[in-house]
């Protein structure tokens, strides 16, 4: 019996003593996949912030004193006078700015690349220099290069100045013109984004409210008229006021535009139309369209290269009727002592940005 009881005892001792173990075991792989399962949450979690801060957060940044850099949001506004210095990141970078900057090729503005930034430097800003200012990363595979629209970084920058609420324009009589199909701009733009502005009528002497046309403003753009009509026609400026005395725009001449968009509308004639040899001879290619369309010419002639001809180009504005403009663009062949080899067709070509229109006429002997 002793020796029964001795045995059960170490058995119920071996068996206490795989159970503690196992306990031990179990505890120790839980704590191991509670680390492992978080870890892995870490792991699942961390990127996705961070690539979504990569995304949306800028590269272009302006360069501020004692190396500090501050990163650029839609729009800035600064202190004209003091140098600006812009960097964005990349090896290959290429910019935009106010296009005057570029038209000009103004000693003020240089920009410079490195391996790792490109530097954009404006020396002396002032309120004219508020515009679009961006930088993109250009991406190339072999020679083919094209410009990265995941990494085009943008910023409108006011060069804020109480004497000059309106960005200065070098003309100072400008033409908008007016279409049914499409929003008009009236670009009296602002360098105090938080200036109030309003749209006048100089004869009648009145303001344009919303009330009568479907009209909005837009610092960056100007007044932008959804549908412009007939009735708009005129000459408008823009007035602003930010705490001080308001101030005036340049002024702007609103048209109407009667001819649609599309490639030349031509006629082609001679005069006179009964020609005999000895005669001089002028044939017209005339083209209506937009007013500020431009058109270009080209001709063949029967004597082309064998018989001298003067060929002249012009064009103007004309009303025709209700308030419409149209462009009366023209070219003209004249032909002098007409000889034998002069009798054949005349073909004109008129091309603008929408296509060409190819006429013929034929001058013969009477």
């Amino acid at each position: 019996m002793k020796l029964q009881a001795v045995l059960c005892l170490a058995l119920i001792w071996v068996e206490l003593q795989n159970g503690s173990c196992q306990a031990i075991k179990r505890k120790k792989g839980t704590d191991e996949s509670n680390t492992h399962s978080g870890g892995k949450r870490v792991r699942i979690r961390q990127p996705a912030p961070t690539s979504r801060k990569g995304k949306n957060q800028s590269l272009l940044t302006q360069v501020l004193d004692k190396g500090r850099f501050l990163r650029l949001g839609q729009s800035t506004s600064l202190t004209p006078g003091k140098n600006v210095e812009l960097r964005c990141k990349g090896s290959k970078i290429r910019w935009s700015y106010p296009t005057y900057l570029g038209t000009f090729n103004d000693s003020r503005l240089s920009i410079k690349h490195s391996d790792k930034y490109s530097q954009l430097i404006l020396t002396s800003p002032s309120a004219a220099d508020t515009g679009s200012y961006s930088c993109w990363v250009i991406v190339c595979d072999g020679t083919d290069c094209q410009k990265d629209h995941d990494r085009t970084y943008t910023s409108y920058i006011y060069f804020t100045d109480k004497d000059n609420l309106f960005v200065p324009s070098a003309i100072h009589f400008e033409i908008v013109y007016l279409r049914p199909d499409r929003p008009a701009v009236v670009p009296c733009r602002v360098t105090e984004p938080q200036a109030k502005v309003s749209l006048h009528r100089e004869v009648p002497a009145e303001e344009i409210t919303s009330n009568r046309t479907l009209m909005t403003y837009d610092p960056t753009r100007g007044f932008i008229l959804q549908n412009p009509s007939a009735d708009l026609q005129g000459v408008f400026y823009c007035k602003a006021a930010s705490k001080g005395t308001p101030q005036i725009s340049t002024k702007y001449q609103l048209l109407y535009v009667e001819v649609p968009s599309g490639a030349p509308f031509v006629s082609l004639g001679a005069s006179p139309e009964l020609v005999r040899g000895g005669d001089n001879v002028n044939v017209t290619c005339t083209v209506l369209g937009e007013p500020e369309v431009d058109v270009s010419f080209n001709w063949s002639y029967p004597g082309q290269g064998q018989r001298p001809v003067h060929i002249q180009t012009l064009w103007r504005l004309v009303k025709r009727g209700m308030g419409h403009t149209t462009r009366v663009s023209q070219s003209i062949l004249a032909v002098e002592d007409i000889e034998t080899i002069d009798f054949g067709n005349y073909i004109c070509k008129a091309k603008n940005k929408h296509g060409e229109t190819i006429v013929t006429t034929k001058i013969v002997s009477s």
